[in-house]
């Protein structure tokens, strides 16, 4: 069987009311998703999501008329236009669901089948108050979850300081002591276009790590500017916190670098955004032997969730991984609004089960719905 065509298509689902997410300040009212799907000869398809695929329009003919399983193939041609364009990883992600329908896999066993299940951290998106995070981690933790991560204020419109943020992570041990593993999303790696707020220095950094210390905080994640990797590395050196990072990185040589200096405890790729399966399945070997811990962020939709969730079942040994889940603002129907059925976790577990594939269905009438 060959490639017979790639469709790219964008969709908006308005949000109302709106998402205010922590590491923006601005309130979003709709919520984007693009859809990769990629047909063979035989009439299966593959189906991908993650980032919006700019620059990928023209480059059709690199992928169609081969064979989708030479995935090794497939992933050259993309770190190309990686370099040249855009971010066109979802692909890499639908060529993966193809395969493995092809093969009557889930991508979980084809990519060595360590476990059909992972565990799950609830990830938290918005900024509320001290009592209303302890409402919300105990809402988590009568769902069955076993860890969460608490944002931080990024940015202007966010908490007064990290002071502040601390007292919601004092909140929520108050409430529920050590029954709930906590990790910090501190937001300082990056920024929006419109945010010019300075990152953290290390001092700053330094001084909230003690804090978290405190609190017996599982990681400290992204507590500096992303191209700091020397004070990365002296902050991971001065406090007993992991520290984690490396979310919106772009480069698989970047993660390397990362790696080789011992920067990070805990990095994040994240397969929609950076190396695809293919790519990143790299890391979690070298992340492995350098002795850090790989587990990917999965802020996209259900199915960059999944995509990651399959790695990490398949090749990794991850103690959690990222489920972002925050309602009613950030909800699981709002989240995977291209899937016919929202993915549910269960006692905070997910389980992949052994549908081919990634186990992708898409609701096509929402999607016709919805479609830009």
């Amino acid at each position: 069987m060959k490639i017979a065509s790639i469709e790219i298509s964008h969709h908006r689902l308005p949000l109302d009311p709106p998402f205010k997410a922590s590491w923006d300040g601005r309130p979003r009212h709709h919520f984007d998703a693009t859809v990769v799907r990629v047909r063979d000869t035989d009439g299966r398809e593959g189906i991908g999501s993650g980032d919006l695929m700019k620059g990928f329009e023209g480059h059709e003919d690199l992928f169609v008329g081969h064979d989708p399983r030479y995935l090794e193939r497939h992933y050259e041609v993309l770190s190309h236009i990686n370099f040249h364009y855009g971010r066109c990883w979802p692909l890499d992600l639908a060529l993966w669901d193809l395969s493995g329908k092809i093969t009557g896999e889930p991508v979980w066993r084809m990519l060595g089948g360590r476990a059909d299940t992972v565990r799950l951290y609830a990830s938290s998106g918005v900024l509320r108050d001290a009592s209303a995070m302890a409402d919300q981690a105990e809402r988590y933790l009568e769902e069955g979850f076993s860890a969460m991560k608490v944002r931080f204020s990024s940015s202007a419109g966010g908490r007064a300081s990290w002071r502040e943020d601390v007292k919601a992570l004092e909140a929520i041990r108050a409430r529920l002591g050590s029954r709930l593993e906590l990790m910090v999303d501190c937001n300082q790696g990056w920024r929006m276009p419109w945010d010019t707020t300075l990152a953290w220095t290390f001092k700053d950094a330094l001084m909230v790590a003690r804090e978290l210390e405190r609190l017996d905080i599982y990681w400290m994640e992204e507590p500096l500017h992303r191209a700091d990797l020397k004070g990365m590395r002296l902050l991971k050196e001065a406090t007993a916190v992991r520290i984690a990072g490396g979310e919106m990185t772009r480069e698989l040589s970047e993660f390397r670098q990362i790696i080789e200096e011992r920067a990070l405890d805990v990095i994040q790729p994240d397969v929609a955004l950076v190396g695809g399966i293919t790519g990143c399945r790299r890391l979690v070997y070298q992340a492995r032997e350098a002795g850090m811990t790989f587990t990917p962020h999965s802020w996209t939709n259900g199915i960059g969730v999944l995509a990651n969730a399959h790695l990490t079942a398949g090749v990794g040994d991850a103690p959690f991984l990222e489920y972002p889940y925050d309602g009613p603002e950030w909800s699981e129907a709002r989240r995977d609004f291209p899937m016919a059925e929202p993915l549910q976790h269960r006692n905070g577990w997910l389980d992949l089960g052994e549908t081919p594939g990634l186990g992708v269905h898409l609701d096509e009438e929402r999607l016709a719905a919805t479609r830009l």
